[in-house]
């Protein structure tokens, strides 16, 4: 026989209102008859009718998270940290994986608008008319990108940009290549913004090498052109590029970073255990998936008002890949 509300709201002292405000909405609750209500619906094995709480609150309990692709070690550190976000408002996350297609976006969002109550969009590639159409589909909010009208979390890219390059100009280097990812990838273009920026006020030439596929493949197609670039110092769009363009110019016969230093960005867990290990952007990813639940389940801003912003720093780790420009 199935457990009732019932049942758990005795076992745990309160009230069935209290009890379903404690497992639907525990934001409205204190700590610890939250905690009560929840050790008691775990002890006697409760699990909710999902259909019946949707009629009579007219929401889910389902959030849904769109990714440009789950093979891409970025996203792990930003679904754990938007997994424990959602716990803690006491919601579930359905996960789906764009495949890297823009255009794949706004359908993925049309499929789930009538399964979850809001829709957390990462790194999305769609332009600003279909992040407005997403938006009258279901409530959404943004990881990595930023709108107008919309809930976002962003990382400050110039902060990370200026300790790199100045490590790197420290190191002798006066030129830098630019690996960039995607054309449609809104944080490349900030990226590139800062780099453009701080790189006027060190003194550094920038040379752009090219936008590539954000995988170990891509970063080895930019090897070639870095090479014709005669270039010794590069910054590159993730961490995985980076990897796969140091393996490339290894097989090539260069040495990293003796003739080549190498910059790489997000802080991938396998960026320290790599040999070298890879000098790169930080980016506090897991506080951006979980500002990012944040984001959708808190008070919707009016419609005569701006989206709610978050904005993170980025940092730099110096590591094995980096060293001083050859003469």
């Amino acid at each position: 026989m199935a457990i009732t509300l019932r049942e758990v709201a005795t076992r745990a002292g309160v009230s069935v209102a209290t009890a379903s405000r404690a497992l639907h909405r525990p934001e409205m609750v204190q700590a610890a008859t939250r905690d009560a209500v929840q050790r008691a619906a775990a002890e006697l094995g409760y699990a909710p009718n999902r259909s019946a709480r949707t009629l009579i609150t007219g929401r889910t309990g389902v959030l849904g998270v769109v990714v440009p692709d789950l093979l891409n070690p970025f996203y792990p550190a930003v679904l754990k940290g938007a997994q424990a976000r959602a716990r803690h408002h006491g919601v579930q996350l359905l996960l789906a994986d764009a495949e890297e297609t823009p255009e794949g976006e706004l359908p993925l969002v049309r499929t789930l608008a009538s399964q979850v109550d809001g829709v957390l969009l990462c790194s999305p590639r769609m332009d600003a008319a279909s992040l407005d159409a997403a938006s009258r589909l279901t409530r959404i909010a943004l990881v990595n990108r930023t709108h107008y009208a919309l809930e976002a979390v962003s990382a400050d890219a110039r902060t990370g940009v200026r300790a790199a390059l100045r490590h790197l100009r420290a190191l002798g280097h006066r030129r830098v290549g630019v690996v960039g990812g995607p054309a449609s990838s809104w944080s490349d273009a900030e990226r590139r913004r800062a780099i453009g920026e701080v790189a006027a006020e060190l003194e550094l030439q920038v040379v752009d090498v090219g936008s590539f596929a954000p995988t170990t493949a891509g970063g080895r197609e930019a090897a070639e052109a870095l090479l014709v670039a005669e270039l010794a110092a590069v910054m590159v769009y993730n961490d995985v590029m980076a990897l796969g363009l140091i393996a490339q110019l290894r097989a090539s016969g260069f040495r990293v970073p003796g003739d080549v230093s190498v910059v790489g960005w997000d802080d991938i867990e396998f960026a320290a255990v790599t040999d070298p290990a890879l000098s790169t952007v930080t980016v506090p990813r897991y506080e951006m998936g979980a500002a990012g639940i944040d984001a959708l389940v808190g008070e919707p801003a009016a419609p005569e008002d701006c989206g709610m912003q978050w904005r993170f720093e980025t940092g730099f780790v110096p590591r094995g890949t980096t060293s001083r420009a050859p003469h």
